[in-house]
């Protein structure tokens, strides 16, 4: 059966800079020596859409962004003893201090020795009854849940036979998050019941780590992950959401839930197998890419689609693994980093696409891992390589 393109070119964005926004940096935390591989706002609850936290070594941080450029620290959690599932929560046998570089305010946070666990991924997430938890992850494979209210480990969640490369949250239901693992699957939890409810693994799952899962912002049954298998595929949990229903009302031990396997992606409407088409490419390019997918599936039959490339967002210096986006809360504006420490703010509803910004600083020269914009994006973060935190705010228009 002969692939069917839809026969469209893609579109790619001028990397001159529309100066739609102009940005300037208001702060620079020095949060260690470390990478910090995570960094994401609060999007869960409008009461703190200006807080946000991180991740990298064995510590996750919390922070608020407060008038002015000033970055306060909240709370900062350390995996303390993996082995014995334990996190230590400012009791220390060393002080670190983190400075503000640009209001010169000192706060005092605590860890201790430096033990086996490196968090890659944090999440912020609800209980039922609306309180707010961090969930992070990350080397070692184990997915610790933490109540920010009463500064505790509300649950430790085992079943990864590997790393945990992302954990997201489900926007409509902020109790289930997703985890993607370098075992090559991806799991959905219940944090309120620490249940396991879904593994999406076997024959039709990836067949290498997967990097990174996400829940379609508004279609509740679908979720999305990639791997370094060059595959995205879309799945659907709308025949298995019985189980879902089911995780909330459990009362026995949450080993004894029955867990289902989701073996297939779904093939009714959405690609789930996607091949590149490779180019050259000049040495240190690479693209941030918009896919329109489409598949189909003769006589019943699971078969690979193919994929028409829409829109292209060209990243300079971006050849490396893994450098993530972030967007704001209604999906208009992308921001990401690249290896030479900038930042690049892409206009993702817009045909041709639209360079909002190029953020750049003379000090800033380590790779960014991930950003994070603020509800209506009018502040960026970055974390970086060399454990510092950006802050860039925007310019108020005269």
């Amino acid at each position: 059966m002969a692939k069917i393109p839809l026969g469209c070119e893609p579109v790619v964005g001028s990397p001159t800079p529309s100066r739609k926004r102009e940005y300037r940096v208001t702060n620079r935390l020095q949060e260690g020596k470390r990478p910090i591989y995570s960094i994401v706002f609060n999007f869960m609850d409008s009461r703190y859409f200006n807080t946000f936290a991180t991740a990298g070594g064995n510590r996750v941080t919390v922070y608020q962004c407060l008038e002015g450029g000033i970055i306060g620290v909240l709370q900062s959690y350390i995996d303390e003893d993996v082995r014995n599932s334990t996190f230590n929560f400012f009791n220390s046998y060393e002080t670190v201090i983190l400075m503000n570089s640009y209001s010169q305010i000192w706060c005092a946070v605590y860890r201790v020795d430096q033990k086996d666990e490196s968090f890659y991924t944090v999440s912020w997430a609800c209980n039922i009854d609306g309180t707010p938890f961090l969930v992070a992850g990350g080397l070692n494979g184990i997915i610790r849940v933490i109540d920010t209210g009463s500064e505790k480990i509300y649950k430790s969640f085992v079943g990864h036979g590997d790393s945990i490369n992302e954990i997201k949250t489900q926007p409509l239901k902020p109790s289930l998050v997703l985890s993607a693992s370098k075992d090559e699957s991806v799991r959905l939890w219940n944090i309120h019941t620490g249940i396991c409810i879904l593994i999406f693994a076997g024959s039709g799952g990836h067949r290498n780590e997967v990097l990174s899962v996400d829940f379609h912002p508004s279609d509740i049954y679908r979720i999305a992950s990639c791997g370094m298998d060059n595959t995205v595929k879309i799945w659907s949990m709308k025949e298995f959401w019985t189980y879902v229903e089911k995780s909330f009302t459990w009362t026995d031990l949450p080993s004894k839930f029955p867990t289902k396997y989701v073996q297939f992606p779904s093939v009714d409407s959405e690609l789930v197998l996607w091949e590149p088409r490779m180019k050259e490419q000049s040495p240190g390019e690479n693209d941030l890419i918009l896919n329109c997918c489409v598949a189909y599936k003769p006589f019943n039959e699971f078969v690979q689609g193919t994929v028409d490339i829409l829109q292209k967002y060209p990243v300079p210096e971006c050849d490396i693994w893994f450098i993530k986006f972030s967007y704001d809360f209604h999906l208009k504006t992308v921001a990401i980093g690249n290896r030479e420490g900038k930042i690049y703010v892409w206009e993702v509803q817009s045909n041709p696409p639209i360079l909002v910004a190029k953020l750049t600083h003379a000090e800033s020269k380590s790779t960014i891992r991930l950003t994070a914009m603020s509800y209506d994006g009018s502040t960026i973060l970055s974390c970086c390589d060399d454990g510092t935190i950006w802050r860039w705010d925007v310019v108020a228009s005269s």
